[in-house]
């Protein structure tokens, strides 16, 4: 692994740099590619940010969201797009994920281009494909890991308000409002110093908590009332979403965004899922209070992962396959849940 000073000298000069994040990005994957970019383009790199997926409209406010590349099952033109980058690329910069699986099939494009690679994440047992590696799982967020990256190079001077409100956003929704226990003096630190260079917290948060449509409001409230179940027995709450669900109610990308929270505020329950059916797979997110770890539980059982309170998972299986199995697992985890 390449010290990162070695990086800075590289970006002394223009180079053709990529930006990728993770498949169905959120505020911190997206906040922190398209702060990067607006930071590395002020320094007169030519760069180009792609996604995996398309992502929130509610996030579409970003500077520079109008220009990512993402992928679309529409049309094969983006994912060629990419490739060309990729291929095309003297630096490709990996954000906010630590395995290449979770970029899909362009991991394999990623991994053939012979552009230095850089890794910044923030999430658990992270593969051995970058050169650079700027990985911590102490911190919140991916966000405000590039802005230690740009403060450690010397060039904190080069964030502007719109960057500054990007990685504010990631910082903001990764740290749960600066509620989680994630939260540090160091995050507080982080947002005071993007405060300060610009970033609005207020307008931030309206953007990303109170631009809602209708429809997610209301896949909200069904979500609530029809299909979440509490197991006081296990400590457990989960919801679970059907494609037919998700089509009646005309779910967008990012609309489940948050939902598994609610389960984890009700009193007395240590671990809350989402399960949706997106078609190809079942998507599943946890989340936990305490010591029980739902990155070990989603590493073990549902091909994921993340970090010890909040992780996620997916299953090849159907959504009624996917809820038996993860019903089967509970009594193997019920005095660790209980107490907790």
């Amino acid at each position: 692994m390449k010290d990162l000073s070695e990086l800075k000298s590289l970006l002394a000069a223009p180079k053709r740099v990529a930006i990728v994040m993770h498949f169905k990005p959120d505020a911190d994957a997206l906040g922190s590619s398209l702060g990067l970019a607006g930071f590395l383009k002020k320094k007169g790199h030519q760069v180009e940010v792609v996604s995996p997926s398309d992502f929130p409209e509610f996030l579409s406010w970003m500077k520079g969201s109008e220009n990512v590349t993402a992928l679309s099952k529409k049309s094969n033109e983006p994912f060629a797009k990419a490739s060309k980058i990729f291929a095309e690329a003297d630096i490709i910069f990996c954000l906010d994920f630590s395995s290449l699986g979770r970029i899909k099939e362009l991991g394999e494009e990623v991994k053939k281009s012979g552009a230095v690679k850089v890794m910044v994440d923030h999430h658990l047992e992270p593969e051995d494909f970058a050169d650079f590696r700027k990985w911590d799982v102490t911190a919140a967020s991916t966000a405000q890991l590039v802005f230690e990256f740009i403060e450690e190079i010397g060039e904190k001077n080069l964030i502007d308000s719109s960057i500054a409100d990007c990685l504010y956003a990631g910082l903001m929704t990764d740290t749960g409002s600066f509620r989680h226990n994630n939260t540090t003096a160091r995050e507080f630190r982080v947002a005071q110093e993007v405060v300060a260079l610009g970033a609005n917290p207020s307008e931030v948060a309206r953007l990303v908590y109170d631009t809602n449509s209708l429809s997610r409001l209301r896949l909200i409230g069904f979500a609530l009332s029809q299909r979440l179940t509490v197991l006081p027995e296990f400590c457990v709450a989960y919801i679970a979403l059907s494609q037919e669900d998700l089509k009646k109610l005309d779910a967008q990308t990012g609309d489940t965004e948050g939902l598994v929270n609610y389960g984890l505020s009700i009193k007395g329950v240590q671990m809350a899922v989402l399960m949706y059916d997106r078609g190809e797979e079942i998507k599943i997110s946890f989340r936990s209070l305490g010591a029980f770890s739902v990155n070990d539980f989603a590493r073990k059982h549902f091909e994921g992962g993340g970090h010890s309170n909040a992780a996620g998972g997916s299953s090849k299986q159907n959504l009624k396959q996917t809820l038996e199995k993860f019903l089967s697992l509970l009594p193997e985890y019920k005095e660790r849940l209980i107490n907790n």
